[in-house]
């Protein structure tokens, strides 16, 4: 057998998670929430120093871009993303869904839970203060008057060997923010620093799963084509080979004139944008987001392919089928194939795996209170991490 396995490592009582230590409720701290004020020992207004001193937990790690404001941190041993706005103030805490303390808001428990469960006791909580819930961009409840918004997140536990193992289930999550940001939490700037949706389709609440028979069966070549894409191929082919459809979604970033941005800021003034460049485009109907690389004479080229889980199309690789079903399956199915092979199955720091010189990954996607499987397939020189 040669797995080869990155990202992670055993404990006693938890293990490290692609950056986050997964622990068990009995090792997690318990914090209540102060609608607008703070949570647990944290309060919003804090400087850096401030928020540090009140965690009492080793330095952050994570995200820090120090070259634009504003920041946010991943605490580590605390298990929370800390958002700070211009001034540098505390604005906003994300509890993490494996490794976070347990928050509770009045009677209800925020995190590590399952998210329609959650769901629903936060709505009836709401209904009984005669406070308005509505649906955040992915798909849980959002409470403008407490500034909280619900997410969910893949589930993680103890494994046979020591080691941190993927759960089938997803586990709820939180995001509380301070009074001038709660009216709309994902559309604020220090908010979309951290997790930026702005420009993502937004989910309404529904997690509908198409059934194998629904959906196309898309053969595919590695490094090559998938379906009747070819890598290589721009924009007008690749909506032409999809029968002319026309993309829902399409995002892009601008490429810039002087210094890249990375020199601020000894910069005076920031660089300005020579054109905007195409990097995806969503083909909601049919599950499948074509992204794109440019080359040097500047026009996008399709680099990679991603089948959403839960509606696109079916793609097998030695007979197993990979998309739409459940995560562990898949993982156990790909695992055995490579162990009675002697082959390699990679994981990437993002929570993706996939066959060993398959240029494809498996990737977790959300299906309400469980994890699917969808897939990304590249070029073989595609950066999968940008």
């Amino acid at each position: 057998m040669s797995t080869v396995t990155a990202g992670a490592s055993g404990g006693d009582g938890g293990g490290r998670v692609y950056g986050r230590w997964w622990k068990p409720d009995a090792e997690r701290g318990r914090w209540a929430v102060d609608p607008l004020a703070g949570v647990g020992p944290l309060r919003f207004g804090m400087t850096a120093d401030e928020v540090q001193q009140a965690i009492g937990a080793p330095g952050p790690v994570g995200a820090v871009d120090e070259m634009r404001a504003p920041w946010w941190r991943f605490h580590d041993a605390a298990g929370v993303s800390v958002i700070y706005d211009l001034g540098f103030r505390l604005v906003g805490v994300a509890v993490d869904a494996i490794s976070g303390p347990l928050v509770r808001l009045g009677e209800v428990d925020l995190v590590g839970r399952v998210p329609s469960q959650v769901g629903a006791e936060v709505r009836r909580l709401a209904a009984r203060e005669g406070v308005a819930v509505r649906t955040n961009p992915v798909g849980d409840p959002e409470v403008a008057a407490w500034g909280l918004s619900m997410g969910a997140a893949q589930a993680w536990g103890p494994g046979p060997h020591g080691y941190p193992q993927r759960g089938e289930a997803q586990l709820s999550e939180v995001l509380l923010v301070a009074p001038e940001l709660a009216a709309d939490p994902y559309a604020a700037e220090p908010v979309r620093r951290w997790r930026d949706l702005v420009d993502r389709p937004a989910n309404p609440g529904a997690w509908t799963v198409a059934a194998d028979l629904q959906r196309p069966r898309w053969n595919w070549t590695p490094g090559t084509s998938v379906g009747l894409l070819r890598f290589g191929m721009i924009p007008e082919q690749v909506s032409r080979a999809l029968g002319g459809t026309t993309p829902t979604l399409r995002r892009g970033h601008p490429h810039w004139t002087n210094r890249p941005y990375r020199d601020w800021p000894h910069q005076t003034e920031p660089p300005g944008p020579v054109r905007w460049s195409l990097a995806e485009e969503h083909y909601a109907a049919l599950g499948v987001t074509a992204e794109y690389r440019c080359r040097r004479a500047g026009f996008p080229v399709l680099g990679a392919v991603t089948v959403a889980g839960r509606t696109g199309p079916q793609l097998h690789f030695a007979g197993i089928p990979l998309v739409g079903r459940p995560l562990t399956e898949v993982e156990a199915d790909l695992t055995r194939h490579a162990d009675e092979r002697d082959l390699g199955l990679l994981y990437d720091s993002e929570d993706e795996f996939g066959p060993q010189d398959a240029h494809l990954y498996v990737r977790p996607v959300r299906a309400g209170d469980r994890t699917i499987s969808g897939v990304r397939l590249f070029e073989p020189d595609w950066n999968h991490r940008r």
